[in-house]
């Protein structure tokens, strides 16, 4: 499988710092139920160290205790980070609605590579980070286990 080159500006150090150190909430797009899956493990991780995750998968009515929401228009509070774990052909639309949403930044994981959703959130402001983890980047910075 070929790897697509991915623009450094999405994987700037200094964005990633910044989101990391900064960022309390956190809507996870995506998000499973199933604990096998990367994004179960990444929500679990950013809330047991302190961030406040909205769970975004119309499938979901609660996970782990907490509400779930059908899109991200219907989180009800501002949101720091979109993390998607959506397939590339989805951001561009997820990127929509995070700039709809008033977000800060969108995050899409690792695997999940798409320059037109990039391109949507960057011209609105949003930061972007691009095919990285925002678990190991958080445990990179913050150093919380």
């Amino acid at each position: 499988m070929q790897r697509t080159e991915i623009d450094p500006r999405w994987q700037d150090l200094g964005v990633i710092e910044r989101l990391v150190r900064e960022s309390r909430t956190v809507a996870v797009v995506g998000l499973s139920p199933s604990p096998s899956r990367p994004s179960f493990g990444v929500a679990r991780y950013l809330v047991r160290a302190g961030l406040t995750v909205f769970p975004v998968n119309p499938k979901l009515t609660s996970w782990q205790g907490l509400p779930a929401y059908e899109s991200l228009a219907d989180v009800p509070e501002p949101i720091d980070i979109v993390d998607v774990f959506r397939r590339p052909e989805h951001a561009r639309g997820i990127a929509e609605e995070a700039v709809a949403a008033g977000a800060g930044a969108l995050w899409l994981q690792l695997g999940v590579v798409s320059a037109p959703a990039a391109a949507i959130a960057t011209e609105a402001g949003l930061a972007v980070v691009m095919d990285r983890c925002l678990a190991v980047e958080h445990r990179e910075v913050v150093g919380w286990s």
